[in-house]
């Protein structure tokens, strides 16, 4: 396997145009849908659309483009790469290399703070985005309004139905559909503006800055709607593995930014000319003509957003599990060529179910714009603070001391538009709170439990080194055949070994001690990817480590061991696999403060995907090991 990063993997497969029209498909599908919304829901909270209030409007939301989108994740956080890779866990990953103890644990909760806000946002952007579209045939009729929750549940069961069969094909439509898009946008915002230049004004902050100082709460407030214009933001930084920096860059510069910022001034001059057009600015942009192919062509962006934050979510799982942080899932490719194509059915089967029920519970799209803000900002804000614990590192000097300089100013605005969403926490906000919390529950729960768990499995067992010398003494007796012991525990004696002593008494010709570990780096190369140590005669150690955007293949492993050390025999046919299937019994007479994540931690454990089948190990070469363990 190569070790090149990803980026320059991807550059060397892929033209620098087919890159880039990929990212619009995949990266921007997000933000790309926020006009849809974002300006109506700002308006919301303005008292009245004058002139000078339009004007101090738009050009708040151009400096926040720039400054967040432009300057924070475009210019600066895609330098924050982990071998190539991006996101939350990714750069939790760097930022707590080198680090333990409390620092570390600091560190960890902020990049799962993020990563469980991210999944919030995952289940309201199909919501509101779905939503947002359809609401266009609103425009069009009235009498169609019935009609729009109905259509969105149907569109919503659609895209999760089709997740079972891979976005393989779909994914070379998006990026095209998707520049149609935003060459949609960018001439129907021209076409306004040509109307109504004199909303170009707004490109001075001079507008900004005087409306946020005559009207300084209302400014603050509506900063919680205009941060709908920055979702999507995240996934720039979260996708650069998949296109590379460069081609992400090109997009945003050459084609999203320009069509964004002609949508939002067209939406602003169509408000100077008719105020009218406030209960739906975005639809009205389009002539009278035009109405039901930009319903259509609205639509089918919003499936696109969609199907990008769905996708993102089985990444992110696939990366918590790898890192310890969630119990085993089934895992599925949907595509031959691709690794990164995944379909996890417990992830789309649960996403489906709450994306349904914000739909029907909220009805529009504007009563998830708080929820929405919620997720977003607070995402951005640990990003912000865990980016203190990299980019600096990567500087020296007087470049240093300004990356920090300009890392408080980013780090204090994201706490000015966190604390804006802040005050939507009764009006939505606390939907994605609840989410997060309790995905951060089980998620340490896992964690502390699995921990908990391995130092009950080594307390009071001996040395491996020392059990295999005093054995191999007194030997018992030896059949043909290879037998691998998987072990979470390096260097001590796997229970299933223990096992199988005390109840078959025998011994297998060759014995190898197979230990599966993550990396904090996503990808490990074959040359690096084991340690093998000799124990004895006939027995070996393994240490295995895969990166945590990798699955573990153990079968594949022993191949290549087996190629670069031809002593062993581990001939598929002559080798069995020896696993230990712990049964958790929690302890009664605890307390319930004691007891409930003890409880929680066995329910996960009891519904965890089967070893045998994360592993790849075939089932029929299997023998497991039942044990009970008390905790």
């Amino acid at each position: 396997m190569s070790t090149l990063p990803a980026e320059r993997k991807v550059a060397e497969l892929h033209p620098a145009s087919g890159l880039t029209i990929g990212a619009l498909g995949v990266v921007y599908g997000d933000i790309g849908t926020s006009p849809l919304y974002t300006v109506r829901a700002a308006l919301s909270h303005m008292p009245e659309a004058l002139p000078e209030h339009i004007l101090g409007l738009l050009s708040l939301l151009f400096w926040m483009l720039m400054l967040v989108v432009s300057l924070k994740y475009v210019t600066l956080m895609l330098r924050a790469d982990n071998r190539g890779e991006g996101g939350t866990l990714a750069l939790m990953e760097l930022a707590a290399r080198g680090l333990s103890g409390r620092r570390r644990w600091v560190v960890v909760i902020l990049g799962l703070t993020g990563a469980c806000l991210f999944y919030g946002d995952s289940v309201i952007t199909p919501a509101i985005s779905v939503l947002s579209a359809v609401e266009g045939i609103g425009v069009v009729s009235h009498t169609l309004d019935p009609w729009i929750v109905p259509i969105a549940i149907i569109l919503i069961i659609a895209l999760f139905t089709v997740q079972s069969k891979g976005t393989g094909t779909m994914g070379r439509l998006f990026g095209p559909i998707m520049l149609l898009w935003f060459m949609v946008l960018g001439a129907l915002g021209a076409w306004r503006i040509a109307q109504s230049p004199e909303i170009l004004w707004a490109l001075n902050p001079m507008w900004a800055i005087s409306f946020a100082w005559t009207a300084p709460w209302t400014t603050f407030i509506l900063l919680g709607a205009l941060v709908l214009a920055l979702t999507g933001a995240e996934t720039l930084y979260a996708d650069m593995g998949h296109f590379g920096r460069s081609a992400i860059r090109r997009a945003w510069f050459g084609v999203v930014l320009p069509s964004l910022l002609l949508c939002y001034f067209g939406q602003g001059a169509l408000l100077l000319a008719h105020p009218a057009a406030a209960r739906n600015p975005f639809f009205h942009l389009a002539p009278e003509w035009g109405l039901w192919p930009l319903v259509v062509l609205a639509t089918m962006a919003t499936v696109i957003a969609s199907q990008a934050v769905i996708t993102g979510s089985f990444s992110v799982t696939r990366q918590a599990i790898q890192l310890g942080f969630w119990p085993r899932m089934t895992i599925l490719h949907t595509s031959a060529e691709e690794e990164g194509q995944i379909y996890l059915p417990r992830v789309n089967i649960a996403m489906c179910i709450v994306v349904l029920a914000l739909v029907v519970g909220a009805g529009t799209s504007q009563a998830l714009a708080g929820a929405y803000g919620f997720a977003v900002t607070g995402t951005m804000l640990m990003t912000s603070l865990l980016a203190f614990r990299v980019l600096p590192d990567r500087s020296a000097g007087t470049r240093k001391m300004l990356l920090l300089a300009l890392l408080v100013v980013l780090l204090s605005f994201d706490v000015l538009l966190f604390s804006s969403n802040v005050l939507k926490t009764f009006a939505g906000g606390w939907i994605p709170l609840l989410l997060a919390t309790c995905l951060f529950t089980l998620m340490i729960t896992w964690k502390l439990g699995r921990q908990h768990l391995h130092d009950s499995l080594a307390g009071g067992q001996p040395s491996l080194h020392e059990f295999i010398e005093s054995l191999e003494e007194h030997p018992p007796v030896t059949v043909a055949g290879t037998a691998v012991f998987m072990s979470v525990l390096v260097d001590t004696v796997p229970p299933a070994f223990m096992h199988n002593l005390k109840h078959n008494k025998v011994l297998h010709e060759q014995v190898v001690f197979l230990t599966v570990t993550s990396s904090d780096e996503p990808f490990v190369s074959f040359d690096e990817r084991y340690r093998i140590d000799r124990l004895g005669r006939s027995t070996w150690q393994v240490v295995a480590k895969w990166g945590f955007k990798q699955e573990p293949n153990v079968p594949q492993l022993l191949e290549q061991i087996a190629q670069e050390h031809p002593e062993l025999n581990l001939d598929p046919m002559q080798t069995s696999y020896y696993l230990s299937r712990q049964t958790i019994i929690v302890v009664r007479r605890l307390p319930f403060y004691l007891r409930w994540r003890r409880t929680l931690f066995a329910f996960m454990t009891r519904n965890a995907a089967r070893s045998t089948r994360f592993f790849k190990i075939p089932p029929n070469r299997v023998v497991e090991m039942g044990m009970q363990i008390e905790l």
